[in-house]
Formats: structure tokens, sequence, C-alpha cells
């Protein structure tokens, strides 16, 4: 007789708020940073990393942790903040309120449960709610995974909004209705 698999617990996806999330969103953005092998010190990564949640913080940020809903354990995570587009930025001058998404990490034993389109959604959904009009993203050409998961989701290619000293950094936009 052949044992079925059993299906995955069900993925919770919450705001951090307590201590443990907070550590467990640290593990995660230590991971990622192993992980993506490439210096953050430009964007002052060791600050934001001491500081957290700081500009991720409700009512203008969020810091989102996947947590398995049956043994606890944190799948992923995911942050927002606002971001202010350089004035020569074309959709700077439309009056928008824009954010930007950050981090957006799940642990490779988690990859085959939706849990980073279910971060993204979840994201998305608390930008809309915190009043934004535009989310923008950067990441690196190299992660077609990830591209093609924002591209499905409605991000379109978008202009450079930062300095980012990558080459081949892809610029990701979604409008927010």
């Amino acid at each position: 007789m052949e044992l079925k698999p059993s299906a995955p617990s069900p993925v919770l996806i919450r705001q951090v708020e307590s201590p443990e999330d907070l550590a467990a969103v640290t593990k995660c953005f230590h991971t990622y940073t192993e992980w993506l092998d490439e210096d953050l010190s430009h964007q002052n990564y060791q600050s934001e990393l001491a500081g957290l949640p700081g500009k991720y913080a409700p009512p203008t940020g969020s810091l989102l942790l996947a947590i398995d809903d049956e043994s606890g354990a944190a799948l992923g995570c995911v942050a927002l903040r606002p971001v202010t587009l350089p004035s020569s930025h074309p959709k700077a001058k439309q009056g928008h309120r824009c954010a930007e998404m950050k981090r957006l990490f799940v642990y490779p034993e988690a990859r085959e449960r939706q849990v980073a389109r279910k971060l993204l959604l979840e994201l998305m959904r608390r930008a809309k709610e915190q009043g934004y009009n535009e989310v923008f993203l950067d990441t690196l050409a190299r992660m077609q995974s990830a591209i093609k998961l924002y591209k499905s989701e409605g991000f379109l290619e978008a202009e450079p909004y930062n300095n980012s000293p990558y080459a081949g950094t892809v610029y990701l936009a979604k409008e927010l209705d």
C-alpha cells in the first residue's frame, strides 16, 4: 500500500510585533543576505538590521513574516517602506505616494508552498490599505523566479528609482487600483 504525502499545513502571514517574530525576521534577513552573496553596505544594511522594524514599522511600513500554522516555523519574510522618488523620475511629478518592497525571501524548504506569492499579495494589500499609489522594487537579473512571480502579479518594468551599484539591476513597479 502506497501512502500519499500529507498536505502541508496552512501558511499564516502576520505583521511582526513580538520579540520572537522580530528575531525570526532578523534570522530570515541574515539567511537572505548570505544566499544573495552581495555587499549591501550601500543600503546601510547593518543599521537597518540593528534598528528593525525601523522604516518598516506601521503606519507607513510593513514587516511581514510567513509562519507554518501548525509548527510555528518561520517560512519567509518581506518588508515595505515609504520611498521618495528622485525628482527626475517620471512618477515623482505625479504626486504618487510610493512604497518600496524589500527583502522578499522564502526558505528553500518552503518554496513549493506558494509562500512568496502569499507574502507578496498580503504586502500589496497592506500597501493599498496604507494609502500607497504604487509599489516599486529592484532585484537582480539572475533572480528569474522572483521576476516571473512579480510579473505574474502585475509588476511592470520601471525606470530606476535608486542608484543600485549592481550591473543588470531590474526595476519593477505596480500601480495599486
